[in-house]
């Protein structure tokens, strides 16, 4: 029985050195072919780095305001027994829009318009006999009086029945109604808006120090994520003279026809101011930027060194940038650039600093700092 015991101890040390054996030539294997081991290239596009002429500007956001827009609003209480127009329409200046129920107003001005007429024969009766000097001077301007009392008390009453006939106050596009037939509106309540639409503002803001570079009548354009591509050009119209002592910025705002009504009060913007002459500028691709919270980088191509374990071919070398201003598909590289220099134009989350790359430019779209989609 010890025997066996004996053997079978034998038996399970040699095959776990056995097996000990395999291994570790195994890993001695996997360790020598380490040292020769190459990555896989990865296929990227690539843009050169150019320098361009571009025109001097400053760029803002801001928002749509109409030159004329109101919303409509009755001055004194009354129940609606008209409403004279269609939400949405357009209308002309001095167009009805809703009438008011004046019937008790009207009863009182026929009753006040007779009292007129009866103080009007009165003065003249008075009159002549004043000529005869049958009456006194203080008689015929009691009478005179009278009647200038109820004509002013007849015109008070005109008022208020044109105050409940409200009308508009230009021309302009109408919006949703908010009233009904028959209802009671207090003073103040909202009837619809009114908007002026042909001619429209631009307000925006910048900060003090491009206040040198500013001039009424400079070129403004603007554009909006509600028509991708569409650029809209008006002139600046407004400086504000006071500053902001909050942001230490200045009010501006620019004034832009607008005839196909595509610009709507509300509407956010972005804005550009043309300034005189033009700036040289190193630009890129913003498909090349790879945003993070501690900045802007980008994949720099570069031909890489040959060693024992690598052949020459080319690398990525990420770089920080600093970036300026927008346009189109290019963005200005402000700092962390030189002109032609190669960028990776795209794919830029599979890479990492050292990585070999081979290029394939073949399939990669134009791009242009005023680009037309086809569909657009």
């Amino acid at each position: 029985m010890k025997r066996k015991i004996a053997v079978a101890v034998v038996l399970v040390a040699l095959a776990a050195g056995g097996l000990a054996a395999v291994k570790a030539l195994q890993i001695k294997t996997l360790i020598s072919s380490a040292g020769s081991f190459a990555a896989q290239p990865e296929s990227v596009a690539s843009f050169e780095v150019r320098a361009e002429k571009w025109p001097r500007s400053l760029t803002a956001i801001g928002s749509i305001s109409a030159v004329q827009g109101v919303t409509i609003t009755p001055e004194i209480p009354g129940i609606v027994r008209e409403i004279a127009f269609d939400a949405g329409a357009v209308v002309a200046k001095g167009d009805l829009l809703v009438r008011l129920d004046t019937s008790s107003e009207e009863a009182q001005l026929r009753a006040v318009e007779a009292q007129t007429e009866l103080a009007r024969i009165n003065l003249a009766r008075i009159a002549t006999l004043r000529k005869e000097n049958t009456v006194s001077q203080a008689e015929l301007d009691a009478a005179e009086a009278a009647l200038k009392q109820s004509e002013g008390n007849a015109d008070a009453i005109r008022a208020t029945i044109a105050k409940k006939t409200i009308r508009a106050p230009f021309a302009g596009r109408l919006g949703v109604r908010q009233i009904h037939l028959g209802q009671y509106v207090d003073a103040g309540k909202p009837i619809v808006n009114l908007q002026a639409l042909d001619t429209v503002y631009a307000d925006f803001a910048l900060p003090q120090q491009a206040l040198p570079n500013l001039a009424t009548g400079m070129v403004v354009r603007i554009t909006t994520d509600a028509y991708q591509g569409k650029v809209f050009e008006g002139r600046l119209t407004t400086i504000n003279p006071a500053l902001d002592p909050s942001t230490r910025s200045v009010g501006l705002q620019a004034t832009l026809n607008n005839r196909e009504q595509w610009l709507r009060p509300g509407m956010f913007v972005r804005v550009e101011v043309v300034l005189p002459g033009e700036e040289s500028v190193l630009v890129i691709p913003l498909t090349s930027i790879l945003s993070a919270p501690y900045g802007d980088s980008v994949f720099v191509i570069e031909e890489a060194a040959a060693s024992a374990t690598t052949n020459a071919g080319l690398v990525v070398r990420q770089q920080f940038i600093r970036s300026g201003r927008a346009k189109g598909d290019l963005v200005v590289v402000e700092s962390g650039l030189k002109a032609g220099q190669r960028v990776v134009l795209s794919g830029l989350f599979k890479l990492r600093n050292g990585m070999p790359v081979v290029l394939h430019n073949d399939r990669v779209p134009a791009v242009s700092d005023a680009p037309r989609p086809q569909n657009s």
